[in-house]
């Protein structure tokens, strides 16, 4: 490797994307290029830096299958950061492998770091703990180390595990400040907002507070009943019953939650649950049917008992009832907590993500482009939608993966 090249990579790493970029601006061998791509990766123009990491990848020859394997894993990194969940990650997993057998260890790190993060995305927590077990980050550099960090606390403030995730950004701060990378200080000091800012609300007796990340675990550990309007299910220490497909049954849960200990009348269930304005004898024997079933899904949890005005809920274990609610309450609310990351997303990455059809998903978009949520810039397959972050918005409970209890 000649001057030049030793020059930019070091210029890269220390962060000065300009002055690496300076070096080599004007030339097309396979290095050049693979620096190339990472510097304009890091400036912001993805689709650039994807075809400068494809030429290079091309040009390295048959023998030199670390930097074939280098420049795929910047690749994996475009991919994840520009949210296009459908790139093969099989490809990242056959390059880490690649970097381990030739002894790239720093390399091969950053590249299960990509994997975990990419499973984090998707929700896949079991999963991604799993690719993190063998990977001691004590020999790590420090910015391997930061990013190492960060998915450690990521998967821990997913799993609401508040102290481990406090503890893995402190390390993640640490090292970056040996490193004096701005932008990994900034997304060190930005998952710390996450647990600095009000993450859902807590309904109960008529009155509302918002709630930390750590006010809501240590909620969830107590013996308290809690229907839980982020996931939409019902919890109680150690058992949860899920109500995600059945929103009629989530709904009168609500309502019951809402005002207990005190009763609500049957016109308002139905109102709720059904969206009826007019109430009718069909209404109430519809409404009779579907207590039941709420009645049997709750079972050893609580019982929903008729009274003169309407129903109540009785929690049977438990001495009290609350609720628990997103600190805004919007129909689309998981699609704009995947937004409010501040990247840019396409429709069909929303949707592999959200678990839900493409259809679903541009409806969704659409709506909230209408009122002014989100914004759209590009046309076709280049389309991408984006948001400026929202204050306070619970983009942790309402993205995907299990909770403790689940």
């Amino acid at each position: 490797m000649d001057s030049l090249i030793t020059a930019a990579a070091r210029a890269l790493a220390a962060g000065d994307r300009l002055g690496a970029l300076k070096r080599v601006a004007l030339r097309d061998d396979a290095p050049a290029l693979a620096l190339r791509g990472i510097v304009m990766a890091q400036l912001g123009d993805f689709a650039r830096a994807k075809a400068l990491l494809k030429s290079a990848a091309r040009a390295f020859g048959p023998r030199e299958a670390v930097a074939r394997a280098r420049c795929i894993v910047a690749q994996a990194e475009i991919a994840l950061v520009s949210r296009d969940l459908s790139w093969p990650a099989k490809s990242l997993e056959l390059a880490r492998v690649t970097l381990e057998a030739h002894g790239d260890g720093v390399n091969a790190a950053h590249a299960r770091n990509l994997e975990v993060r990419r499973l984090l995305l998707l929700g896949h927590l079991d999963e991604a703990e799993r690719t993190l077990t063998d990977l001691d980050p004590t020999s790590l550099p420090p910015a391997t180390r930061a990013a190492h960090a960060l998915v450690v606390a990521g998967i821990a403030i997913r799993r609401l595990d508040t102290k481990a995730a406090r503890t893995a950004l402190l390390r993640a701060g640490q090292a970056a400040h040996q490193v004096d990378i701005p932008a990994l200080t900034a997304e060190v000091e930005s998952a710390f907002l996450v647990l600095n800012t009000p993450a859902a609300r807590l309904i109960a007796h008529g009155e509302e507070r918002p709630l930390l990340l750590e006010d809501v675990e240590g909620l969830l550990a107590s013996e308290t009943l809690v229907v839980d309007a982020c996931r939409f299910a019902v919890r109680e220490r150690g058992t949860t019953v899920s109500l995600a497909t059945r929103p009629v049954l989530f709904a009168l849960a609500r309502a019951l939650a809402e005002a207990w200990p005190g009763d609500v009348g049957r016109s308002t269930l139905i109102a709720r649950a059904f969206g009826g304005k007019h109430v009718d004898e069909s209404h109430r024997a519809r409404l009779r049917v579907e207590v039941g079933r709420l009645r049997a899904a709750l079972g050893t949890l609580a019982d929903v008992s008729a009274t003169k005005r309407g129903f109540a809920m009785k929690p049977r274990r438990a001495c009290e009832v609350v609720m628990l609610a997103p600190p805004v309450d919007e129909q689309h609310a998981g699609v704009l907590a995947f937004l409010a990351d501040g990247e840019a997303w396409s429709s069909s990455a929303l949707a592999i993500a959200l678990g839900a059809s493409p259809r679903t998903v541009q409806r969704a978009l659409d709506q909230l482009s209408t009122t002014g949520k989100v914004q759209s810039f590009g046309h076709g397959r280049a389309r991408r939608w984006m948001t400026p972050p929202v204050p306070g918005f619970p983009t942790i409970l309402l993205l995907p993966g299990p909770l403790p209890s689940d």
